[in-house]
């Protein structure tokens, strides 16, 4: 199959059968997350993989009580850095430095040039910067999810300060952005799975400026 007929495929699950997913599909869809691009190549943010049900039970209520949460075989939280701080900028600059050999001129006044922005910059900006940059790596878990023929449901519908505590995220400088629950639709239940996949025609959508 191809990438397109397996985008075609996908749709936002609305029920899952709680069927396990192998763990190499699983890890390839987090190496996706981990690869996708990001801003500066800061990386702002950290998954957390949510596999137990007791744990799927008590954000399910918290997430609109949607079924797929408790359903889903992993249930996968994008949690975005709450600030910028000096040391994560530095710790990624570091971390290229010591895989590329060395460092240059060039990066170090990029670093220097960061440090200065983020220092002018409030919290909420800094979360919303970050928060950015999730919402690219959420679209690689989709696809990458579709390539697995793994289904997927995209979330934004949730108490984020109540899952926030749940997880402690806050004590860990993050704040949780977005749910993407994951496993394989319940096709009895699931309402959305034999609908036409409906998109704005394509010349609507682009417009070529030659």
């Amino acid at each position: 199959m191809t990438l397109i007929d397996n985008l075609k495929w996908r749709h936002a699950a609305k029920s899952m059968n709680g069927a396990p997913i192998a763990r190499e599909a699983l890890d390839r869809i987090l190496e996706a997350v981990r690869l996708t691009a990001t801003s500066s190549g800061l990386q702002p943010f950290e998954l957390r993989v949510i596999s137990t049900a007791d744990l799927k039970a008590q954000i399910r209520p918290i997430a609109m009580n949607q079924r797929q949460v408790e359903e889903c075989a992993h249930l996968l939280v994008f949690a975005a850095w709450d600030r910028f701080t000096p040391e994560r900028i530095d710790y990624m600059f570091d971390l290229t430095n010591t895989e590329r050999g060395g460092a240059n001129a060039g990066l170090e006044a990029y670093r220097a040039y960061l440090h200065q922005r983020f220092a002018e910059m409030d919290e909420e900006a800094h979360f919303v910067q970050a928060a950015k940059q999730v919402y690219i790596a959420l679209g690689s878990a989709l696809i990458a999810a579709a390539e697995e023929r793994i289904d997927s449901t995209p979330m934004e519908g949730f108490d984020n300060e109540a899952l926030d505590a749940l997880l402690d995220l806050r004590a860990q400088g993050l704040r949780s952005v977005a749910l993407l629950p994951l496993g394989y639709r319940d096709a009895e239940h699931d309402w959305n799975a034999g609908l036409v996949k409906v998109r704005r025609p394509m010349d609507e959508l682009v417009h070529f400026i030659d």
